[in-house]
C-alpha cells in the first residue's frame, strides 16, 4: 500500500498565488511510486480535491478525509505547501493535532510565533553569536503617534514591514523621515498580516538564505546558503518573483568560518524555536564586522523551482524527490 499524501495549496491570502506555484514543483517531484499524493486546495469558500475527470470532492472537515466514489479515504500524512494563513501560522496543524494527523511541517505553536516576527527576535536573540538589529514593535493602538515614537527609539535608515505575513508584502526602505508615514501605513495595511509593524535600523551586509530540515534518521542537516543579490534597494516582493532584479549565488561564496558559523547559529535558532520539518533561516553578514545578524525565519518556505530551498537542495548533491521523501519519512515516525 502507497503512502497517502495530502498535498495542501491555497490559502486564504494572496501569497495563495506563490502555494499554487510551490505545490505543482512539490507534487511533480514527489515519489508516485511510493506515495500516493492528492492535491488539497484550501481556500475561504472550500477545501477540496479536484479529481482526474475534473471532478471536485470536498474535505470531510470532521476527520479531514475524502469521499470518492463511495470509498472513504483517510490520509497517512499532510503535506504543508501553504503560505500564509492558514497553513504557515499555526492554524492548520491545530487542527491537524486535534483530529491526529502528521505533518511535515513546524508544530502549531512554533508556526504562530515564528509568524510574528517581533515576539521571534525576543526568543532568539541571546543565541551566541547571533545578532539582531535594533528594533521597535508597534500594535494598532500605536498608529496615531507611531512616527513620532519611531523617531525617537531609532536611527535611519530603517525598514518597516509588517510584524506577521511573509513574502515581503508591504516592506519598505525608509531613508527620509518624510517616507516615513507611508511605509507605516504600507505596512499596517498590507492584507492578511495583522495590524503589528515591526521597525528595524538597517544592516549594510550581505545577505542570505540558508535551510536546514530534520531527516527521517532525526538529524539536523543544514543546506547550503545562497546570497542574495538585488538590483532593487532591498529583497521585496518584486525581486523574489520577478525575473531578472535578483541575483542568487548557491551555493554562496563564503569562507570556512563564515559558513561553520551560520550553520550552528542555524541549528541552534532551529532547536530554539522547537522547529520540525524544513525551515529557511534569512540573515546578514554586516560589512565592517562580519556579524551574523538575524532577519527572518519562514517555516513554509517557497518550493517553486527558482526558489532557495529546491536551489540548495541541488547543490548539496541530492534530488528533490529525495529530499520531499526524507520529509514525508520524517513527519510520519516523529
Amino acid at each position: 500500500m502507497k503512502t497517502k499524501v495530502a498535498l495542501i495549496t491555497g490559502g486564504y491570502t494572496g501569497e495563495a498565488e506563490i502555494s499554487y506555484k510551490s505545490s505543482a514543483f512539490v507534487y511533480s517531484q514527489i515519489d508516485k511510486e511510493k506515495y500516493d499524493v492528492f492535491l488539497i486546495d484550501i481556500t475561504p469558500q472550500s477545501w477540496g480535491y479536484i479529481d482526474q475527470d475534473n471532478q471536485k470532492h470536498e474535505i470531510d472537515r470532521q476527520d479531514f478525509s475524502l469521499n470518492i466514489n463511495n470509498e472513504k479515504i483517510h490520509f497517512d500524512v499532510a503535506f504543508i505547501i501553504l503560505h500564509g494563513t492558514p497553513g504557515e501560522d499555526g492554524r492548520l496543524q491545530g487542527y491537524f493535532d486535534m483530529i491526529g494527523l502528521p505533518y511535515t511541517s513546524c508544530g502549531a505553536l512554533t508556526s504562530s510565533l515564528t509568524m510574528n516576527k517581533g515576539y521571534t527576535k525576543a526568543i532568539i536573540q541571546d543565541i551566541d553569536q547571533l545578532n539582531v538589529a535594533q528594533s521597535v514593535l508597534l500594535f494598532d493602538i500605536d498608529r496615531p503617534k507611531a512616527s513620532e515614537f519611531v523617531k525617537n527609539k531609532l536611527s535611519l535608515p530603517l525598514f518597516v514591514k509588517p510584524n506577521a505575513g511573509g513574502s515581503s508584502i508591504g516592506m519598505n526602505k525608509v531613508n527620509t523621515w518624510e517616507e516615513l508615514p507611508k511605509a507605516l501605513d504600507d505596512a499596517y495595511d498590507a492584507e492578511g498580516t495583522g495590524k503589528q509593524v515591526l521597525v528595524e535600523e538597517f544592516v549594510k551586509g550581505r545577505e542570505f538564505s540558508q535551510g536546514i530540515y530534520r531527516d527521517s534518521k532525526g538529524e539536523l542537516q543544514v543546506l547550503p546558503a545562497t546570497e542574495v543579490i538585488t538590483t532593487r534597494e532591498f529583497f521585496d516582493f518584486e525581486a523574489k518573483y520577478t525575473p531578472g532584479l535578483t541575483q542568487e549565488i548557491t551555493p554562496a561564496e563564503i569562507n570556512a568560518d563564515q559558513k561553520n558559523r551560520a550553520d550552528e547559529i542555524i541549528k541552534e535558532i532551529y532547536i530554539r524555536l522547537n522547529c520540525k520539518g524544513m525551515v529557511r533561516v534569512d540573515f546578514f553578514l554586516q560589512n565592517e564586522t562580519d556579524k551574523f545578524y538575524f532577519i527572518e525565519i519562514n517555516t513554509i518556505p517557497g518550493q517553486t523551482p527558482q526558489s532557495f530551498i529546491p536551489q540548495q537542495v541541488k547543490a548539496s548533491g541530492r534530488t528533490a524527490t529525495e529530499f520531499y521523501g526524507e520529509l514525508i519519512e520524517a513527519a510520519l515516525i516523529s
